[in-house]
């Protein structure tokens, strides 16, 4: 299957599976290749994402390691010109399969943690409500790098447990604060999360941004169409400095109605 995979990432995919499987050994059972990648809407900084699955959770020093190892093939988005930004989801299949909600993940590696990370701080196994909208990423569309087809080895999420985990992410953003620093990446899940709510299908940010854009009251398109423009590499990110009343106007406006569409069905 490593045909695949865009050839803009390839040899990063394969440093980061090879890396993965010298540390997990033999209780790995798939590597998933999800996301930008898969979804045609691979953008200059995009991420890599991967879903690691293994038979039963590994050890804690095990995780440590990779989690470190990691931070030499990864780099933060648009710092690099030969490495992306890697995020790796690691799953044990016991706590996956049966499917329950919330699920549990046994390692988070982003970008976002990498000075935590240098530090020797690595997130401990935990509940995530987020596994949900992850899993079906992962089985409506992903390339398996190692393993089965996502489909044949993971269940699918019942309607019921996506439309919670939907609820559980937005009500996340409530201050300013909550999402400063991250305003762009923030708008354009809740394109991703309305997307989502009104079809029950998964789409990509460019997607389900140009999606909204045709819906959208005209107050709230500006900033919508904004982050977009940063994220396709057309616009410089001035989210922060220039929109911020804006920004907050279409993140509570998204919010509401998101949980209006979920909390109705």
């Amino acid at each position: 299957m490593a045909h695949l995979v865009p050839p803009s990432i390839a040899p990063q995919v394969a440093a980061a599976s090879s890396l993965i499987e010298r540390h997990l050994g033999a209780g790995l059972v798939a590597i998933h290749l999800f996301g930008s990648a898969v979804d045609g809407g691979l953008q200059p900084h995009s991420d890599i994402d991967l879903l690691v699955t293994v038979t039963q959770p590994p050890d804690e020093a095990v995780l440590r390691a990779l989690a470190a190892a990691l931070l030499a093939i990864s780099a933060p988005p648009g710092s690099s010109p030969d490495l992306r930004a890697l995020e790796v989801t690691v799953l044990a299949l016991e706590h996956v399969v049966p499917w329950r909600h919330p699920a549990r993940r046994e390692l988070q590696f982003g970008e976002w943690l990498r000075t935590d990370l240098m530090a020797g701080v690595v997130e401990p196994p935990m509940m995530d409500h987020d596994l949900a909208i992850l899993l079906t990423k992962v089985r409506g569309h992903s390339i398996p790098v190692l393993g089965p087809q996502a489909d044949q080895l993971l269940q699918a999420v019942p309607r019921e447990d996506l439309r919670r985990a939907l609820l559980d992410t937005v009500a996340q953003w409530n201050t300013p604060e909550d999402w400063a620093g991250d305003e762009k990446h923030i708008i354009l899940a809740l394109a991703r999360i309305w997307y989502t709510a009104v079809s029950g299908g998964i789409a990509s940010k460019d997607q389900a941004a140009a999606w909204l854009l045709e819906r959208l009251e005209a107050p709230y398109r500006p900033v919508l169409a904004k982050a977009r423009a940063i994220y396709l590499g057309q616009e410089e990110d001035d989210l922060a400095q220039r929109h911020d009343a804006e920004t907050a106007a279409f993140i509570a406006h998204a919010r509401a109605t998101i949980e209006g569409l979920a909390g109705s069905r």
